[in-house]
């Protein structure tokens, strides 16, 4: 048990998988903090296209102008209370709504490779936890972040179960693209995160799987729930 009675819990995996919603769904549930450490690396990644500051033609980034602009960048989460639904402020904007379109989605995976890019990012979710608990999901945060978070789950799913889930995504806000566009997205990204030298996604050795290829949101919560009251059963907040 964490000794601080905080309590971590990282959920890692390939994209589409529905990590976020696993993990907004685990925060609601035992009533603790969550951190989309995917939606930070999505607004830096907007920041640079934003700025002219990343050459899609070379997939690569003006490092020296970015380095200074991340000393001075904030990023914070915003919770509407009407909706539920957190919302990713850069610079104190909301670009929630623009970092889940389709072009940020093409190059975060080349963004997010850069060294500098994620130790200052990990810099900034480790500080997250400083005083509450959280669950957190992403790509590195069993394996990197918070090598020794109380419970690790690493969720997977088929090319084409994912495939089909994104595009239904971007439909249904409008975005109009192909479905092949979209399965060469999903899996151009699973082999960027799988093969870049910084922070690979990998499982980590510790980390329960969960495959939700064929599960409801209710069926993988449940998974999630029993996997961390067996780790955790003792744990102040898992009391009835």
């Amino acid at each position: 048990m964490n000794q601080n009675k905080r309590m971590i819990v990282a959920v890692d995996g390939y994209s589409s998988t529905g990590k976020s919603t696993l993990a907004r769904d685990i925060a609601r549930y035992f009533r603790i903090k969550y951190i989309d450490s995917g939606a930070m690396y999505r607004a830096i990644t907007l920041y640079a296209l934003r700025e002219g500051l990343y050459d899609r033609a070379n997939a690569t980034i003006n490092e020296k102008a970015l380095r200074k602009a991340l000393e001075h960048l904030t990023l914070d989460f915003e919770l509407d209370t009407d909706s539920g639904q957190q919302a990713i402020l850069l610079n104190g904007e909301d670009v929630e709504r623009e970092i889940r379109q389709m072009e940020v989605s093409q190059w975060v995976s080349s963004v997010s490779q850069y060294r500098f890019i994620r130790e200052k990012l990990v810099e900034k979710q480790r500080a997250f936890a400083r005083t509450d608990s959280l669950v957190m999901d992403g790509r590195d945060i069993g394996t990197v972040v918070f090598p020794q978070a109380d419970v690790k789950i690493f969720m997977t799913a088929s090319l084409e179960v994912r495939t089909q889930r994104r595009f239904k995504e971007l439909q249904e806000k409008g975005q109009h693209v192909s479905l092949e566009e979209v399965r060469h997205n999903v899996a151009e990204r699973d082999r960027i995160d799988q093969n870049r030298s910084e922070s690979p996604l990998r499982k980590a050795p510790d980390a329960e799987v969960i495959d939700n290829s064929h599960l409801s949101r209710q069926e993988q919560l449940q998974q999630a729930i029993d996997m961390i009251v067996k780790k955790m059963g003792d744990h102040p907040l898992l009391a009835p």
